[in-house]
């Protein structure tokens, strides 16, 4: 039983770890197009507005989740799945604005598709973990 609780805390650490270093680099990344008139933002291209914002206000949920999950706490499960529903919404309405003809960068594409499975596996990892194993344990 012992292997298997350090070996939860090692994937909730491993998991949390790469939920952190993911919303500070996205923090960074967003905060250097939004806020700093230099290369960032030229070197950004045709990016768009409301993919942008929202990625950079998601990065503080990143932190959030992170933090909880390193906590073991259940209430980062929730965050990381709305983490994960809000990008599929955003990432719905940027393809909308793809179809309609809106100017977009390749890479904004590439970066919601890593975004989402990033997030999606983050989820389910923390789910698993968290609630799925925890209420086995509870039946023995």
């Amino acid at each position: 039983m012992t292997s298997m609780k350090s070996d939860r805390s090692v994937g909730l650490w491993i998991v949390s770890i790469i939920a952190v270093v993911f919303g500070l680099l996205t923090i960074k990344s967003g905060g250097l197009v939004l806020f700093v008139d230099g290369i960032a933002r030229e070197n950004a291209g045709n990016y768009v507005p409301f993919v942008l914002w929202f990625n950079f206000l998601a990065g503080f949920a990143y932190l959030l989740a992170g933090v909880g999950l390193f906590m073991q706490k259940h209430w980062a499960v929730w965050i990381s799945i709305v983490i994960v529903v809000t990008t599929i919404v955003v990432f719905s309405i940027f393809g909308l604005h793809i179809l309609n003809e809106g100017m977009y960068e390749v890479r904004t594409v590439a970066a919601m598709s890593l975004r989402t499975v990033v997030w999606v596996l983050i989820a389910m990892f923390a789910y698993q973990i968290l609630f799925v194993r925890d209420l086995r344990k509870k039946e023995f």
